[in-house]
């Protein structure tokens, strides 16, 4: 539990107005984004609003989802750099799923410390033998790009697959599933614009 003193210390970083600024930059409601954090959306706003200090691991979560580091929180905006490197030692690898079950694919955010872009981009490993992801739709643009092996993108009434070298772009809004073919690994690069 903290002090008095040790909360109006970290009021100088303005955490709540920060993930506040990420959640309207991303269109998130609070109970979208508490969807996503394992959060309600009533903690979410007293954490927002000031009236809560958030713990580090309650603000890593906060941190994934938007696919920002910890460092974003504390770090005066105005010295931000004009150019962001994730470089390849510093990316985290995480599976899609968080409730215990297989995950289906594992990703790796590439863009994972800028905090005001217009896009996510992702590298995807899915291994032989997952389970093909739940169709599934959002809001936005998406890219694929192939690096390695087979992703198979199935629609509710298609199937296309893409192979080695192979990209597509596709409205996502239309319910959608990915899925790994052949005996290899695939690994794609996957670019997602104007998600809410």
């Amino acid at each position: 539990m903290e002090t008095a003193a040790e909360t109006i210390g970290l009021e100088r970083y303005e955490i709540g107005p920060k993930i506040r600024r990420l959640r309207k930059s991303k269109e998130l409601s609070l109970v979208r984004l508490g969807d996503h954090t394992g959060m309600s959306a009533g903690l979410l706003s007293k954490i927002e609003t000031g009236q809560l200090v958030p713990t580090l691991p309650t603000l890593m979560r906060i941190a994934t989802v938007f696919g920002v580091g910890l460092d974003h929180f504390f770090e005066d905006e105005a010295k931000r750099p004009k150019a962001t490197v994730v470089r390849r030692a510093d990316r985290l690898r995480l599976p899609n799923r968080t409730d215990g079950a297989a995950p289906t694919y594992w990703f790796e955010s590439l863009d994972f410390s800028v905090t005001d872009r217009r896009m996510d981009a992702y590298l995807a490993t899915f291994e032989p033998g997952a389970e093909p992801t739940s169709l599934h739709r959002h809001t936005g643009s998406e890219f694929i790009y192939v690096v390695r092996g087979t992703l198979q993108l199935s629609f509710e009434n298609e199937t296309v697959d893409l192979h080695e070298g192979d990209s597509t772009y596709f409205n996502p809004g239309f319910p959608h599933s990915y899925s790994q073919k052949g005996k290899q690994p695939c690994r794609a690069v996957v670019v997602v614009s104007g998600t809410s």
